[in-house]
């Protein structure tokens, strides 16, 4: 009874802290796509490649058949810095700088997971379920070029500030097989900016809006998708840890019929209604651990994800004037491959208390975007990421820093039985993309962008 009432005050304290973590995870980011891959330092720093390890709670979010190889109650808080700049030099040589709304985009993204396995807290009649519910921001962008810029009458400013809220559960079938059914509840929400899509551009003249005018088009919407995957391990060693693990997941396409305002000088000018798409995604992967020791553990990933863009047909913006702004976009779905690489520590002699982790790995992300669409807004090409990372994990006997024993890191009664940090850094190299043919003449020219991310994610064991 001690023991699970142990784990009924962690859920509640999280529970309670939930607030606090959706202000620091409602953030929008800009990343090679409107899709945003690093969901926890851990995997970012394996180059996302997590799909078939999936052993932290942020399997929550990569694969949550996952979530049933965690014991107890566990939490992962974390949080990224991402900034970079886009370089634009049009054909007749006019140049522009985009950044993030500055060098850093801000507030920092984040990402909530907290994971209970039920009969570890107690409720033994539901089994080998494991439940857990999730806060990030899978989608999103933020990208600011200057009002006077070449392509102004495009785009000076853009914002996706989405929020995916992850209510999950999963189920341990045997020792091979696991799988796992969530809710993606995607919402744009007022704790940060205006809580909307949001695009800003100089007005070319029309419609009755002095030309020079700042225009905005803004909309939000709340929607769902589900996810469903599992997880299949044909293999583990005597220890009864993984040797060999094969994850899948699928995750549906979400609609959003967004209703916004359109603003002149930021005068209202008239109603909004539109359609955003976000496409489904399939995701899968192998992991294999050649060695896994008492002392060592190495693992090798690869996953492949096939996103469906070719469901973001248009974005026409239909005025409540009757008059329909269009905004074609005939994206194209692709795929991203991922490799990653963990070398993990397990209480080494020097650090008896501790499990220390090197990680590695590199993504190739396919642009989804035809020239004749082309947006700066999301200069989207050809990508390369590789990533380095670290971990450190402190069991409830270990200090740390030397000073606090970690055991003694909780609130009040709730004490962790480990308590781990992890850090990752990746550099986005898109390839230079020289685009021809767009719909506005203006967008033409060189593209040349460079992302940087570094992600920290805190992890507490009950």
């Amino acid at each position: 009874m001690l023991f699970s009432r142990r784990f009924r005050i962690a859920l509640v304290l999280s529970l309670v802290l939930l607030p606090v973590s959706l202000s620091l995870s409602v953030t929008p980011v800009q990343a090679q796509t409107p899709r945003l891959q690093g969901q926890s330092a851990s995997a970012a720093a394996m180059g996302n490649a997590f799909v078939a390890q999936a052993d932290d709670p942020s399997a929550l979010h990569y694969n949550p058949a996952g979530m049933t190889q965690l014991h107890g109650f566990q939490t992962l808080f974390g949080t990224s810095l991402i900034g970079g700049t886009t370089q634009f030099t049009s054909p007749s040589g006019a140049q522009a700088t985009g950044d993030r709304n500055g060098s850093l985009a801000y507030p920092p993204p984040g990402h909530v997971y907290l994971v209970a396995n039920l009969k570890d807290l107690g409720f033994a009649a539901l089994g080998d379920f494991s439940a857990g519910i999730g806060l990030n921001n899978p989608f999103g962008s933020l990208t600011r070029y200057p009002n006077d810029g070449p392509f102004r009458s495009a785009l000076t400013f853009t914002t996706l500030p989405l929020l995916d809220i992850k209510p999950t559960i999963a189920y341990k079938l045997n020792d091979q097989l696991s799988f796992g059914l969530g809710a993606d509840i995607y919402t744009f929400s007022g704790l940060f900016g205006e809580g909307h899509l949001e695009q800003k551009s100089v007005w070319p003249g029309g419609l009755g809006i002095p030309a020079g005018s700042l225009v905005e088009i803004n909309g939000s919407d709340t929607t769902a998708g589900f996810n469903v995957s599992l997880l299949y391990t044909p293999y583990r060693n005597s220890e009864g840890k993984p040797l060999v693990n094969i994850g899948m997941v699928y995750r549906s396409q979400a609609t959003f019929h967004l209703t916004g305002n359109f603003l002149a000088n930021g005068n209202s000018i008239a109603g909004t209604a539109a359609t955003f798409v976000l496409p489904q995604v399939f995701s899968g992967g192998i992991a294999v651990w050649p060695v896994r020791t008492p002392d060592r553990e190495w693992k090798l990933e690869f996953d492949v994800d096939y996103v469906g863009w070719k469901s973001n047909r248009t974005l026409d913006i239909h005025l409540t004037n009757g008059t329909v702004l269009p905004f074609p976009q005939n994206w194209q779905s692709g795929y991203t491959a991922m490799v990653g690489t963990e070398y993990r520590w397990l209480r080494p002699a020097s650090l008896p208390d501790w499990d220390v982790a090197l990680r590695a790995g590199y993504m190739n992300q396919q642009t989804q975007v035809p020239d004749r669409t082309f947006n700066p807004g999301v200069p989207s090409a050809n990508t390369h990421i590789p990533s380095v990372g670290i971990g450190f994990a402190c069991h409830e006997h270990g200090y740390f820093l030397g000073l606090i024993r970690c055991g003694e890191l909780g609130i009040g009664p709730l004490k962790p039985k480990l308590f781990a940090i992890d850090l990752s850094y990746q550099a986005a190299f898109y390839e230079v993309r020289t685009v021809t043919g767009n719909q506005n003449p203006t967008v033409n020219g060189r593209y040349d962008t460079l992302i940087h991310a570094g992600s920290l994610s805190l992890r507490f064991n009950y």
